[in-house]
């Protein structure tokens, strides 16, 4: 049994409508997929320095699919980091969230590995931190099943060998789909 059903939606979103390739296809063509390699971890540190300058990313949730290792949380390090968020970034691992201010914005990291029991969801408030405004960010969120919102971007991180990486990014709302339209990747 699981809380999702018994409980509202968390946080409005706008899924994306299926793309029509056409040439005369209007805003809803926007990209909802990318592709790309970081060869080491100044290109991942690049590309969190690009998102982080988004205006769009200050309410967006983001998504970080891949395996043990992968460096799901050297990006998040590396993005926390270029938001302005100062002192010691360490994984939620334990934790399942860690909170980060920089300047006025809230960042929530989550880390739901450990994660097994819906009922900690309510106990712990994550339905009221996803419904307030700010950067939300998660790690393993299969593990969260489907008591959170669909991600504005999912980036899936595979590793090809210890400092080379396939990503890809995928908007699964209008909000995504704008913020990947606004990085040049």
């Amino acid at each position: 049994m699981t809380a999702a059903p018994h409980h509202p939606q968390i946080v409005e979103t706008t899924a994306i409508p299926h793309a029509d390739k056409s040439p005369n296809a209007g805003p809803a063509a926007l990209p909802s997929r990318r592709q790309l390699q970081w060869n080491s971890e100044d290109d991942t540190a690049q590309f969190a320095a690009q998102l982080a300058a988004l205006p769009g990313l200050r309410n967006a949730f983001l998504t970080l699919h891949g395996d043990l290792g992968a460096g799901k949380t050297t990006f998040v390090r590396h993005l926390l980091k270029a938001l302005g968020v100062t002192g010691r970034i360490k994984s939620p691992t334990y934790a399942v969230v860690e909170p980060h201010q920089a300047g006025d914005l809230e960042i929530s990291h989550f880390d739901f590995y450990r994660f097994s029991d819906p009922r900690e969801w309510e106990d712990a408030g994550f339905r009221d931190i996803f419904a307030s405004p700010g950067l939300k960010l998660a790690e393993w969120p299969q593990n969260a099943g489907g008591l959170i919102p669909p991600a504005d971007i999912a980036i899936y991180i595979e590793a090809l060998d210890d400092d080379k990486r396939r990503v890809t990014l995928e908007a699964h709302t209008l909000s995504g789909s704008e913020l990947l339209e606004g990085l040049n990747v």
